[in-house]
Order: C-alpha cells, then structure tokens, then sequence
C-alpha cells in the first residue's frame, strides 16, 4: 500500500501554510501576518514579491529561461563582470546552490595544488560547528556526526579542528594540506564570528605555506552583514568564494569566486554544470546587484542592524532568564537563549515573528535587508512578547 504522504519526510515543517508575500511579511492561507525575519534562511536579501525582481523576471520569461552552457551567455558574463569589479575575484563558475559553490571551491583547490604539482596535497582543513552543505563532500567538510550518520565512509580529506585557535591551525598544516575552508560567521553554526584577528592570521599562514583560503560566505554575503562581503570587515581577501542565497533573492544561484591563479587549472571539462548560470538566473543575480550596489543601500543595512542590536541587547538586559547573548553582524542576528531554543521560536510565531533555530541553542534572526527601522521595532516588540510571556512560565517553575 502506498504511503499517503507523498514527500520525502526528511523535514519536520512548522504547521503554517503561506500563499503570499510582502516585502518583510508573509501571509497565510487564511489571511494571518507574519513578519519574517527568517527569509527563507537568509536567502530573500530584498524580501518578499521586490518589484525590481517581479519585473525582472517577467521579462525574462518572455526571452530565454534556459540553454546550458554549450553557447556564450551575455547574462553570465555581465553578472560575473559585475562581481569581478566589486570583490578580489578575477573569474566566477555560476552555480544553482551554496553546496555546489562549496563543492566547486574544494575542487578548484584541489585542482591547483596538483596543477603546481602536488597531487598529494588534497587535504583541507575545517573548524567545528561549521555547515557547508548536503552534498557527500560539503557533510565531510562540516564534519558534523548527525549530518554524516548512514551515509557509507567519510570522504577524506577534510581536517576538523576547533573554531577561533590558530595555534591548532598551525599544528594541523602537514604536507598534504591544500586549503583553509572557514565561514566568516557560522550560520547553522550558532552566530559565532570568526573574527578579524583569527582571519588575518589564517590570511598569514595560507601565504606562509602556500595554502589557498577558501571563505564560505554563501549565508554571510551579498550584503548581510552590512558589507558586500563579511570578510571585508577583516580587511582580508581569500584566493576562493563561495557564495549563493541572497544573490538570488528567492531564486536559485550560486556562485564559486577566485583569482586568476586559483582559477587557472580549471580548463574545459575538468567541472560543468547543466542549469547553473541559466539566463532567467542570470537575469534576477543582476537584479539584486541592482539594488545592493545602490548608493546608500548597504549604509541602510547598517542603520537598520543598529536598531536591532540596541533593541535586543535591551530585551537581553530585561528578560535575564530567556536571553544570554546577542551574537552576529549586520542583519545576521543570533539570540542565544537559556531555555529550549524551540520554545523561543515556538513562542516568537504565536507573536506572529518568524526566526531561525541554530546550533549552540541560539535563534538565528535574518531580516530582508530592505527591513525598516519601523519594522525592526515592530519585529523587537514581537519577540518582547514571546520572550515576557516565556519569563512568567520560568517565574511560576521556580516559584
């Protein structure tokens, strides 16, 4: 007999039905508002329905939505042209996802080193808590057991250490390292920052050992933090990016950014893809850039995190019992809670407030980056609900 629920059941998805969206709010079937400070795990940078997008993409859908990359693509050359001119990068591989970036980095790194000629020097080194995809190679890498757990050996070459100690980085380096792979802020990771010290030291030691840095910025970037890039902050570039989510603003795209040299060994037929780069794509990453690249608009971002971050600490300072710390940069907010993280959650949507679960027991909060200052206020008035009316419940426990 078939089994009535016809999906794979490999989500445990919240009971809300959404039909319709409005810049940072979504609404339901029946009619209820949210404000969504999740955006589809970060990945709606301009909201909901952004008319720039809307129009974008209808007049894409009237021309080409897809031909692969047997012919030239103006699309991906203006996209990639664009990207080149505003980050450390010479050359861009358009993909559909953040672990297709991941996977095409960690080939890239591992094609130069056997192009200098060291084919033994394929090992990469990791840090804990990190998460760089589903795919068998980015689970290896995030090293996490409860993503790795049934799926046959580990693939090798990955070298996990703890988050934050360059001493450990150090002592970890061997012959057959080719590569540093780090998130300049953990996402699923807790909201814990690497920070400018610990990246400019890993910058050091790549150039010191002929290692290339890979920056996994797929959550991070394309303006979150209040830079284009979060590795800006450090004053540091990478040899090797990947990015994805908010540079499509709700559509798929990825993209893996490099240098010239990094880039160099991968000639035709060595990586490919059949959807990435597709022109309705292509059309919609320029449409984001559009926006992001606007004078004053990453300016915006910092303002609105202002609020934020003023807003929340107050909250911390008057809800002890719930909130320990207020983590991250920018629009790349984290909660870290004293109770159950999902209770947090849990009581944020009864406030109509939507957020994020991360590890470390923190709640991940991901504004649209066209989030108001009115809307971030109205967003900290919500979660002061949830979190007062969580506090009362710990009263009458301890009572």
């Amino acid at each position: 007999m078939a089994d009535a629920k016809p999906l794979f059941e490999t989500y445990n998805r919240i009971p809300l039905r959404f039909e319709r969206g409005e810049g940072v709010w979504l609404v339901t079937e029946s009619g209820e508002r949210y404000l969504d400070f999740a955006a589809g795990i970060a990945v709606n940078s301009l909201g909901h329905s952004h008319p720039h997008l809307v129009e974008t993409m209808k007049a894409q859908a009237e021309k080409l939505w897809h031909l692969s990359n047997l012919y030239e693509s103006p699309g991906q050359e203006k996209l990639a042209s664009r990207l080149t001119s505003e980050t450390f990068a010479d050359k861009v591989f358009f993909t559909n996802s953040g672990a297709e970036a991941l996977e095409c980095a960690i080939k890239t790194a591992r094609r130069y080193q056997y192009a200098k000629g060291h084919p033994e020097r394929f090992h990469i080194i990791t840090f804990e808590g990190a998460f760089h995809g589903r795919t068998l190679a980015t689970i290896a890498a995030g090293g996490q057991a409860k993503y790795l757990e049934g799926f046959g050996p580990k693939t090798p070459g990955f070298d996990q250490i703890a988050f934050g100690d360059l001493d450990l980085v150090k002592a970890a380096i061997t012959n057959e390292t080719a590569a540093i792979l780090i998130e300049p802020i953990q996402g699923e990771g807790g909201l814990r920052s690497a920070g400018r010290e610990f990246l400019q030291g890993l910058r050091a030691l790549c150039d010191e050992h002929g290692l290339l840095l890979i920056l996994d910025e797929v959550q991070c970037g394309v303006g979150r933090t209040g830079k284009l890039f979060a590795h800006e902050w450090a004053g540091i570039t990478p040899d090797i990016m990947a990015v994805a989510k908010g540079i499509g603003g709700g559509f798929p795209l990825g993209a893996c950014l490099a240098t010239a040299e990094a880039a160099a060994p991968m000639v035709a037929g060595t990586h490919g893809t059949t959807y990435g780069g597709n022109p309705m794509a292509m059309a919609i990453g320029n449409a984001v850039l559009d926006v992001v690249l606007e004078e004053g608009f990453l300016e915006h971002v910092r303002d609105v995190a202002l609020v934020f971050r003023q807003g929340l600490a107050s909250l911390k300072d008057r809800f002890p019992e719930i909130i320990e710390d207020v983590r991250g940069e920018g629009l790349m907010l984290g909660l870290k809670v004293r109770v159950p993280h999902s209770e947090v959650l849990a009581a944020m949507r009864d406030a109509h407030v939507l957020g994020v679960l991360a590890g470390d027991n923190v709640i991940r909060l991901l504004p649209p980056l066209t989030t108001t200052a009115d809307e971030a206020r109205e967003g900290i008035a919500r979660i002061e609900q949830a979190a007062a009316k969580l506090q009362q419940e710990q009263l009458k426990k301890t009572a």
